[in-house]
């Protein structure tokens, strides 16, 4: 009896957060469901229908899902095609091949229109249920909260090899989460939009933004059983995470100002030059040397030299970066 009471307070609150947000906002999208996934036909239409379950009670008919399908070679389309002829605001963006997870993601930002923005992944680990309790931490003054799979249902090393990594990435990122690459995410409108994802950067999206001045959080959500298909996780994976996050530390850091990156090591080996120059110098003004046989002259020469292209690729870079991941453009075969 009292669950039952529980629920039909929930149901009430969620009825009431519907009709605030579409008194604010009568003409614009409350919540887009970005859903990137690569060979998941057995899964999608189980996952449409628990989405528009969820979707229906906390935002009516407010609400989009874009399905982002990375050049799946099984019948992903079409089972969307099936959801899409149900319902119309449930989309489909489809790449002619396989791009990768952050491509997806980055056409899904660009696509959405809702105030919120959930992504989450296809093979039904993530619970659409999950969605309420995100956007009740994003109304609590939060900008990105990410899921924390705080039970996890994988296999051994692959959860051990996460914990390993989110370790490291809180560590040198200095933002302390649990779970970075969990993929149910919800995010503004502002943050999603802001974001640059590209190369395997989904995996620290938390990162990206913690670093663009946002307020990043995690509440710990519920991770199902795998039940189709295989997971993609690999050694290979694993490393690539590894690697990923010293790119992202130059890319967030220092590639908006290459200058700053470059420049800071081109001057200091810049001035190690003069120093070692104004050494020889000075032996030979003291009349303790000749110039003409000494190697470490050269050397000095070299030092200045290199410092001094180092700088100009800091110059280059700070010039064209921004313009190169603008005019990146993905190859899409359909969309409905």
């Amino acid at each position: 009896m009292k669950e039952n009471q529980n629920t039909k307070e929930q149901n009430q609150a969620r009825e009431k957060f519907a009709t605030a947000n579409q008194k604010k906002n009568p003409n614009n999208i409350l919540i887009s469901v970005v859903i990137p996934l690569y060979n998941e036909e057995e899964s999608i239409i189980e996952l449409g229908n628990k989405l528009q379950e969820v979707l229906n009670k906390i935002a009516r008919d407010r609400y989009e899902v874009i399905f982002v399908d990375d050049g799946s070679t099984d019948d992903s389309r079409e089972r969307i095609r099936e959801l899409h002829r149900r319902n119309p605001r449930i989309h489909c963006i489809s790449f002619r091949r396989n791009y990768g997870k952050s491509a997806a993601l980055q056409i899904g930002f660009r696509a959405a229109r809702g105030k919120y923005i959930i992504t989450m992944d296809a093979d039904l680990q993530d619970d659409p249920a999950e969605i309420p309790n995100l956007l009740k931490k994003l109304n609590e003054g939060y900008d990105l909260v990410s899921g924390w799979k705080k039970k996890r249902h994988d296999p051994l090393i692959k959860v051990w090899s996460s914990k390993l990594f989110n370790l490291v990435t809180s560590i040198v990122s200095g933002l302390r989460l649990h779970d970075f690459n969990c993929g149910l995410k919800a995010y503004r409108n502002i943050v999603a939009k802001r974001l640059t994802v590209y190369g395997e950067m989904h995996r620290y999206l938390p990162v990206l933004a913690h670093w663009d001045g946002f307020r990043v959080t995690e509440i710990p959500v519920v991770h199902h059983p795998r039940q189709h298909g295989k997971s993609k996780f690999g050694a290979g994976r694993f490393i690539k995470g590894f690697l990923d996050l010293l790119t992202v530390m130059i890319t967030t850091r220092f590639m908006q100002r290459p200058l700053h990156f470059f420049g800071s090591i081109g001057t200091i080996v810049t001035l190690l030059g003069f120093i070692v120059n104004l050494y020889l110098l000075i032996e030979w003004f003291l009349g303790k040397t000749y110039l003409s046989n000494r190697p470490l002259l050269l050397f000095g020469i070299t030092l200045i030299i290199f410092g001094a292209q180092l700088i100009s690729i800091g110059l280059l870079g700070e010039m064209n970066i921004k313009s190169f991941v603008e005019k990146i453009n993905y190859n899409i075969k359909e969309k409905f």
